[in-house]
């Protein structure tokens, strides 16, 4: 982790930070539900083709979070994203933000904050992102099983979804706590 540090950090506090993306929107994702042994529930099916990009980034050990939604994945969506996330450090520190490997998060055209260290994960290692279970939580609870009738609904739907969770300390927690996620200190 110390790899990921900027030099400036030294002496600093460090917060562990994670992110990743999600899409939201028509043709979603299909949750599982109760049911009777041996029926079919029904479930709303869109299939129309808009959808929104939720970037969330989340700090388990000041159980708070950073986000924005963007009408597409790419290199100027992620660099915003690292600048809400910037805003959301507490001051004087330095977050090490843990990430997967897509391209838009490893391109040299990053503009990565000076309080912002990146520290990508293994490949294909979604287990290791405790910001998976927070996707899974959202759509499980806020945002499946649902038909917008516009983008702004998505995005409406989107932002809703993100602040009741930010409400929540203890689930932010509770989804995304890991006793191997602690900075060290010398």
């Amino acid at each position: 982790m110390t790899a990921a540090l900027p030099p400036e950090a030294a002496g600093k506090p460090v917060e562990i930070w994670f992110t990743d993306e999600a899409r939201v929107g028509q043709q979603g994702t299909l949750t599982r539900v109760w049911a009777k042994r041996g029926t079919r529930p029904r479930a709303p099916r869109d299939r129309r083709y808009e959808w929104a990009y939720l970037f969330g980034a989340i700090c388990p050990e000041r159980c708070t979070g950073a986000a924005i939604i963007m009408p597409e994945v790419n290199i100027e969506a992620m660099n915003e994203h690292l600048a809400e996330i910037s805003r959301r450090v507490s001051a004087g520190a330095i977050a090490v933000l843990v990430l997967d490997g897509a391209g838009w998060h490893r391109s040299p055209r990053l503009k990565v904050p000076d309080n912002i260290g990146l520290l990508p994960l293994p490949p294909y290692s979604p287990e290791l992102n405790p910001v998976e279970n927070v996707w899974e939580f959202l759509r499980g609870n806020w945002l499946s099983h649902r038909v917008w009738d516009t983008y702004e609904a998505i995005l409406d739907a989107c932002q809703d979804a993100w602040n009741k969770l930010m409400q929540s300390p203890e689930r932010i927690a509770s989804l995304t706590v890991r006793p191997w996620a602690k900075p060290v200190t010398k």
